[in-house]
Formats: C-alpha cells, structure tokens, sequence
C-alpha cells in the first residue's frame, strides 16, 4: 500500500513538473496521463498473476477514458513515465519502457506484424524496449524487438525499425518549403482550377 501511494505522488509532482499547463496537484488529477498509468498499473498486476480477462477489461475502459491510450496489460512501464495529451499512443504487449520516459501523442510501440511474429519463438519478445529518460516525440513509430538507449530523442514523425543507442538523435526529414508561385505559374493554377470546376471534376 505505501508503494502504491508513493507512486501515485511521484505521478502527481511528474505532471506537474513536465505540463508547463498544469500547476498544481489538484490541476494534475485531471490529466489524460494519470487514468491511463493507473489504469496499467491495477491491470499489470492482474495479467502477471494470471486475471488476463479482468485485465484486457480494465484496459479497454482505460481507452475509452483517456481519449485512445491504449497499453497492453503486458507492458512494462516505469516509474514516471509521462504521456502528454494522451491521444492515439499504442504500446504492445512485451514493450518494456524505462523510467522517466517522455511519450507524446499518436506514438507508438508496436510489433512488426502478425506474419513475422507468427514466425518468433513462443514468448519472444515483439516489441521495443525503452531506455531511461527517452523522449518519444509526437508520431514517432518504433516497431519490432528493438532497444532504444538511455536519454535517446526519437523526433517528431520518425519510424524507428532498429536498435537505438544512448544519447542518440533520431529525426524525421523536414518538410520542404516551397518558394511561393509566380504570377504566371499562378495564373495557369487558378486556369486549372476553374476549368475543373466547370467540368465537374470536383
């Protein structure tokens, strides 16, 4: 029971700290990251003692409350991991995740596909493992039995197939800015898009 209360602190003073939009503990209890760590921490212990279907159930309930963070029962998280807005986040079954991690929306940390897992040994290990202190940037997508290392920085939209080492940088490409169009380039592009509208194109 103290350890279940110390965690709940930590969480509380995590939010607090890591949100520059939540001031206070009372503020804390409403974000989308608590229900969901909670939520994992109660269903953790039932799927390791064998209450695999109380556990998926309390999962499921978990989604639906904190807008899609959906956590496998199996997954292994630790101590004050932060999910920040919550929405969309996917970790799987044999993820295990440090403490400290940072994860934004619409990450996740899946397996690599039914066909090629089908394929691993029973009780292999399908998804990624996570280091200390990782920050898990908005879209990124870390796939497969890989380890990302310790104060690892996965960017914003990158995809991640393979092992990550500490301290690393991984980014997605940027998005190319165009110069804006000439006058005749213009002319022609707002021609094309009357002549579409004209012909039912639309």
């Amino acid at each position: 029971m103290r350890r279940t209360l110390t965690r709940a602190r930590e969480d509380l003073s995590m939010i607090v700290e890591r949100d520059p939009s939540i001031h206070t503990r009372a503020q804390a209890l409403l974000h989308p990251a608590l229900p969901a760590l909670w939520a994992h921490r109660a269903a953790h212990l039932l799927h390791t003692r064998g209450r695999r279907r109380l556990a998926r159930t309390i999962a499921y309930v978990a989604r639906a409350a904190t807008g899609g963070v959906e956590i496998h029962p199996g997954a292994r998280l630790g101590r004050r991991v932060f999910i920040d807005h919550g929405a969309a986040v996917v970790i799987g079954e044999t993820a295990e995740i440090g403490d400290d991690v940072t994860i934004f929306h619409q990450v996740t940390l899946g397996a690599v596909g039914w066909w090629r897992d089908g394929r691993r040994a029973p009780g292999a290990r399908r998804h990624p493992v996570v280091g200390d202190r990782v920050v898990l940037g908005t879209n990124a997508i870390v796939l497969g039995p890989v380890t990302v290392g310790d104060d690892a920085l996965i960017g914003a939209g990158a995809l991640v197939l393979g092992d990550v080492p500490p301290r690393a940088r991984v980014a997605a490409p940027v998005a190319a800015v165009t110069v804006p169009l000439s006058p005749a380039e213009r002319a022609e592009s707002e021609q094309l898009l009357r002549t579409l509208a004209t012909t039912g194109c639309w």
